[in-house]
């Protein structure tokens, strides 16, 4: 499973209330059926984090170092589009000699397509996947790798079924209301480009987070002061992705090199564009690093690399070092955008930083 090991991609949910105290037997009552019992449709259940064929959900298995560690195991099976069409051929040809017609009518086809299905299907094997969560009992939040919508529309519809309860994505506007009660979506969009209105601006706070973030790091040397009085070491890299609503191209990628500095970001940014999507890096120090790719709208984290320490450490340590890890990630990560939010809500500190952003993207080095 990702949180075991390796870099992982990840979003956040907020929930409403921790998970209840008979949650093992919630999640028993809704475990993965047999395989076997696998038929045309999809099947999904729960199954621990040791295995995906791991339905036995107790909490010696499903409980690890404090942490619940399941997956939603979505099992299904399927006929390759090759041997499917090729056997569909055959039928078609069988009946073409045997009645000596010309040609199938589509109705005919269609049929001879159902025939087949029900004959192959059942000698598929199930094609399995699984969404993985990681959850800290007593907490309001939890991880999940469901990037997809669509996976994480099935995976909150399954958690509400075993719990009551699913929660919220972590999206930039989840966040507000968590952290400030406000919804950002109620704020109008801001121009960060000296050559642009904020009339023409969409709302897109996650945008305007990281494009503040990246102003915060590049003109205070990298650092950024923290609540807790800690200074974060912030660098933002490429690959960039620029995006704004308006007239000409909505979307500008910019790779390879270091396109950060270059000429075609300042233009980016002056165009009205705001930074969507980059790789960011926070450093407290040499050994607490942490690198991972930002996707600023739905706040999606791909390929979180955590610090590792020297020592050789037993799986359940390693584990609990990782987690503790990721919950300081968060942290940070809630830190930086509570205090963009602070100065987003409050309108002369936004003034300033408006004024401030636009000298900044106006004056900003370019290289060719």
């Amino acid at each position: 499973m990702p949180f075991e090991s390796g870099a992982i991609s990840f979003r956040m949910m907020e929930l409403s209330k921790p998970f209840p105290g008979d949650w093992v037997e919630r999640f028993a009552a809704d475990r993965a059926a047999p395989l076997d019992e696998v038929g045309a449709g999809r099947q999904t259940g729960w199954v621990t984090a040791r295995h995906l064929l791991d339905s036995n959900i107790q909490e010696e298995t499903a409980l690890y170092a404090g942490w619940v560690r399941l997956a939603l195991r979505l099992a299904e099976r399927k006929i390759p589009a090759g041997l499917l069409r090729a056997e569909c051929r055959m039928e078609e040809l069988a009946v073409l000699a045997a009645e000596a017609k010309p040609f199938l009518k589509a109705k005919d086809r269609a049929e001879i397509r159902r025939s087949v299905e029900d004959r192959l299907l059942p000698q598929m094997p199930p094609q399995l996947k699984a969404i993985p969560f990681a959850y800290k009992l007593g907490e309001t939040h939890l991880y999940v790798t469901a990037l997809p919508l669509a996976q994480l529309d099935l995976f909150a519809g399954a958690l509400r079924s075993a719990i009551g309860h699913s929660g919220e994505p972590s999206t930039p506007e989840t966040l507000g209301l968590r952290l400030k009660k406000a919804n950002l979506r109620d704020v109008p969009g801001a121009s960060f480009s000296p050559e642009m209105k904020d009339v023409a601006m969409e709302t897109a706070p996650g945008r305007e987070f990281l494009t503040w973030l990246w102003f915060k790091a590049e003109t205070q040397n990298g650092r950024v002061a923290l609540s807790t009085g800690q200074t974060l070491g912030v660098l933002i890299e490429g690959p960039l992705v620029f995006a704004h609503e308006g007239n000409g191209a909505h979307v500008s990628v910019l790779k390879k090199g270091a396109p950060e500095n270059s000429m075609e970001a300042k233009t980016s940014l002056l165009s009205g564009k705001k930074l969507k999507e980059a790789r960011l890096t926070f450093a407290l120090d040499e050994e607490w690093v942490w690198t991972f790719g930002y996707e600023a709208d739905e706040c999606l984290i791909r390929s979180l690399k955590l610090p590792q320490s020297e020592g050789r450490l037993d799986a359940v340590s390693r584990f609990q070092e990782r987690m503790i890890h990721l919950e300081q990630w968060r942290e940070i990560f809630l830190d930086l955008f509570a205090g963009f939010t602070e100065v987003r809500l409050h309108a002369a500190k936004w003034k300033d930083t408006l004024g401030a952003m636009r000298d900044w993207i106006q004056g900003r080095p370019a290289r060719r």
